[in-house]
């Protein structure tokens, strides 16, 4: 529909929940006013960062970001996830506001800097939060205004700032488009599903907000109760359900695009597909996007998606009817691995309307009478599926659409029914369903279905995005029909497979009862799958972004497992680079359809063993890049990276060396430490005797507290928990970004401590940290990047001697008389007495030997001569203060 805003405000009517409780926002001082940093054809961007009393005693942290040029301009709020905070959307801040816009960005209460208690999006908290935020927007003299007190305004944002857009669609009629993603719809369901309750992804939600304290009361509460019961009730159901955005989904009348993550075992797309039905019946435009990432890890298409999000709010904000929004629905599609650079194809298929869950139904008769199998006690083994925070950062199920499997289901858990070998090839995309019978021993069972991909001869079984569907049946001694609705998904099966329905009674994700049961199984029709019939992919292969690996040293262990399954051309390593870690020679890597803006050009430097490098630079100088190019995540535009003389390819066999932690690595909870890192190890398909685990714990330093589970510790042991992960194998190369965030002191010194030994068996740690006292404690070695480009390297000692300030140690003060001759000499800017002595800031033509020459001639009793320069102060000199 081509509708302009003023005819989509008449729908929403003059409904203000909350303008007029919003009275006045008091801002905490004027606020700090920066300037972004910006290419030189580009206009620069100003950040207003402000702190605002929400009027309840909750102070929220603000950035407000507008492009120095004149005139007003739409606004657009960007909320982040759950666990992060304002700083996460910077970047597209500031690109959104080079594009015209007015930006403000907010760290939901909880986190950040934001007081508060974490609210899981309360109506009368984060919600009206918004509002108060919209009243602050409609004041600022950029903003464009519909009304008085009305802002032209968008609101974009990821998982939890997804939710927070949908929400204040529904609550405050001044919003005027919006475009969620991997959000949830019903969060009852999302971690209720079919009243069964997802307990690690729970877990780790709770987890990552710092603890249970962190919420509200009644939150906190309600996740105790589910937690320790692991059955859901209608008070925890109803609590989830008022924050949700299907509580006011016959209210939202703007303008939405949705993007959903296939790759998502906690938001999947069928939270989209009651999103999109809901938002469309209220008669406003909508745009269904599945993209390839998600929760559970993938490619998240950044450039794609904000390109896309920014042509929607010209479309609808800037009234642009020459924007191209996209179509009404698309799909991104694994095509396998280029077999010359090991990256994985995404293609692109879409259709002019959005085709729902169940179009193009094709049935499949599946063999397989009925079946008994075993709840065991304490649903113990469970099965496996996704693995919530281990593929958090990285994709295993990404692996389906490669051909990799990575599920498991134990004999006697499981009842299978398989098809005949599909004729021609299938693609489906949207939910399978099938009914079946179920009787059990016991009052209620729970169950876990999914349909797997199945090769010829059963050799090769793929969960397709590793997604399951739980299921609680009640009364059901006597036996009753269920059916049974599939996870979303869009996949391929290849003529010659097979469909595989799977019946299980424990998955790891979920709670299941703990009393031994027996569930008896039969089926009642035929598996019906949707094929979309509508939906055409593209001829050629959208830009290939790197399949996104996972960066918490999985996606090291994970791409052992496609190198058995492809050849990659690779150059032939370099004999006389075998014993150097690293050699990086000339690499370069552009920016996303830019053809002369650079994330990294020219860059050159070699690591040798049993060093400790620093990788410093200030946001932007390339830093990030440089590490995912040399993880084999993205590939070099120039230039290339050899380990040990092997050039870095995804799924390079030499990456086996390599070990990785960036922050931000999840662990399972209500697990050990060591039974963590087993479960990681054990993913990653290596032999056991190989994970050098005792070895790996002792460099780390966790003692006794191995035995307890991940949720009693610190920070500080969570970090070293990652590290010890990331030392599995021993590995030679060790990379670590940003290790310390979070740490107290005391927890920073033992970091060291970790880095230091590990070195010290002549193996190599390479550290990106932006705590530069800690980095010249802990490191042996530097390179300093800017803007892309190498600025220095070489050891500590000697960038922090370059200097040309000097420490003139005396035994006793220097008479002012001297100061003044010694301040006089040629090749001196200035002396100034000290406590210890004179400190000297030589000129160009200065020198520490003529220096010293000179005061013994005038016969100042010199102890000691030497560099007064921290690394903060060389690092400054040497960016010239862009940090």
């Amino acid at each position: 529909m081509d509708l302009r805003l003023p005819g989509l405000r008449a729908l929403r009517g003059p409904r203000r929940l909350f303008a007029a409780a919003a009275a006045v926002v008091v801002i905490a001082g004027a606020g700090t006013w920066t300037v972004a940093s910006a290419d030189d054809d580009a206009p620069a961007v100003r950040r207003a960062d402000r702190v605002m009393d929400m009027g309840d005693g909750v102070r929220v942290d603000t950035s407000y970001f507008t492009a120095a040029e004149s005139g007003r301009r739409p606004a657009v709020l960007l909320a982040h996830g759950f666990g992060g905070s304002k700083d996460d959307v910077r970047q597209q801040a500031e690109n959104l506001a080079r594009d015209g816009y007015a930006v403000l960005t907010w760290s939901a209460r909880g986190f950040g800097r934001s007081t508060g208690k974490v609210g899981l999006n309360d109506p009368k908290g984060e919600v009206a939060d918004v509002s108060r935020l919209l009243d602050w927007l409609a004041k600022q003299p950029q903003v464009e205004l519909d009304r008085t007190g009305d802002p032209r305004v968008g609101m974009a944002g990821g998982s939890y700032g997804g939710a927070i857009s949908l929400l204040a669609a529904g609550h405050d009629d001044r919003v005027d488009a919006i475009a969620p993603a991997i959000t949830y719809w019903n969060l009852a369901d999302a971690l209720f599903p079919n009243g069964v309750f997802k307990k690690l992804w729970a877990g780790i939600f709770v987890n990552s907000a710092g603890g249970c304290e962190k919420f509200e009361k009644p939150v906190c509460e309600m996740y105790d109760r589910v937690a320790e019961s692991g059955v859901p009730d209608a008070q925890a159901r109803s609590m989830l359900e008022e924050r949700s955005p299907s509580a006011v989904g016959d209210r939202i009348k703007v303008p939405t695009l949705l993007m959903q993550g296939q790759s998502d075992s906690l938001f999947p797309l069928g939270q989209a597909d009651r999103a999109a039905r809901a938002i469309k019946a209220n008669g406003a435009p909508v745009d269904v996007d599945w993209i390839s990432g998600g929760h559970d890890g993938g490619d998240m298409e950044t450039g794609r998606i904000q390109a896309r999000v920014q042509s929607w709010f010209d479309r609808y904000l800037k009234d642009d009817k020459g924007a191209d929004t996209g179509p009404a629905f698309r799909v991104t599609r694994t095509g396998g691995v280029d077999s010359t650079d090991g990256q994985a194809l995404l293609r692109g298929a879409s259709a002019d309307s959005y085709p729902g869950l169940e179009s193009g139904p094709k049935s499949f008769r599946l063999s397989g009478g009925e079946q008994s199998f075993a709840n065991p006690a304490g649903a113990s083994p469970p099965a496996v599926s996704a693995l919530p925070g281990l593929g958090g950062s990285g994709g295993l199920s990404q692996l389906s659409s490669l051909g990799v499997g990575v599920s498991l289901d134990f004999p006697g858990q499981f009842a299978a029914f398989e098809s005949a070998p599909v004729t021609g090839d299938l693609r489906i995309t949207g939910s399978p369903k099938a009914t079946v019978h179920v009787k059990s021993t016991s009052r209620d069972a729970v169950l876990f279905a999914k349909v797997y991909d199945v090769g010829p001869g059963g050799r090769q079984q793929v969960l397709p995005s590793q997604l399951v569907t739980p299921l609680r049946v009640e009364d059901t001694e006597a036996g009753k029909d269920v059916t049974l609705t599939l996870p979303a998904i869009d996949h391929d099966i290849e003529s010659g497979h097979r469909l595989r329905l799977v019946v299980s009674s424990t998955d790891l994700g979920y709670a299941s009862p703990v009393s031994p049961a027996t569930y008896t199984v039969s089926l009642k029709g035929d598996l019906t799958v949707p094929t979309a019939p509508g939906v055409d992919t593209a001829a050629a292969p959208l830009p290939a972004w790197v399949w996104w690996l996972p960066l918490a040293g999985a996606g090291v262990a994970l791409a052992l497992l496609l190198t058995a399954r492809r050849r990659t051309a690779t150059p032939a390593p370099d004999p006389a680079l075998a014993e150097v870690p690293l050699q990086i020679t000339d690499l370069s890597k552009r920016y996303a359809g830019s053809q002369d803006r650079y994330a990294v050009r020219d860059l050159s430097f070699r690591v040798e063993k049993g060093q400790v490098l620093g990788l410093l630079g200030p946001n932007g100088a390339g830093k990030t890049t440089t590490l995912r190019m040399l993880m084999g995540l993205i590939k070099p535009d120039a230039g290339e990276i050899r380990v040990f003389g092997h050039a870095i390819r995804p799924g390079a066999p030499v990456l086996s060396r390599v070990g990785a932690f960036v922050e931000g690595a999840g662990f399972l909870p209500h697990l050990s430490g060591r039974e963590n890192l087993e479960l990681y190890w054990r993913a990653t398909g290596r032999p056991a005797e190989d994970a050098h685990l005792d070895e790996a714990l002792e460099i780390a330093g966790l003692g006794d507290a191995l035995a307890r589970a991940v949720r009693t510790y610190s920070q500080g042991m969570r970090q070293r928990l990652a590290i010890a992960q990331a030392m599995l194998g021993l590995p030679d190369l060790l990379i670590l970004d940003e290790p310390t965030n979070g740490l107290d002191p005391p927890q920073i010194r033992e970091m060291r401590q970790v880095m230091i030994r590990y070195a010290a068996a002549g193996r190599t740690v390479i550290v990106s940290s932006h705590l530069l006292a800690e980095v010249e404690q802990s490191c042996t070695h530097l390179v300093v990047m800017d803007r892309g480009r190498l600025v220095q390297a070489g050891p500590v000692s000697e960038i922090i001697g370059s200097g040309d300030t000097l420490l003139v140690g005396t035994p006793a003060a220097v008479e002012e008389p001297i100061v003044e001759k010694v301040a006089a000499l040629p090749g001196v800017a200035s002396a100034v007495r000290t406590d210890d002595g004179l400190l000297v800031r030589l000129d160009a033509d200065g020198s520490a030997t003529r220096l010293v020459a000179e005061l013994v001639r005038l016969e100042v009793p010199v102890q000691s001569v030497g560099p007064h320069r921290r690394l903060e102060d060389a690092f400054l000199t040497l960016i010239g203060g862009s940090a």
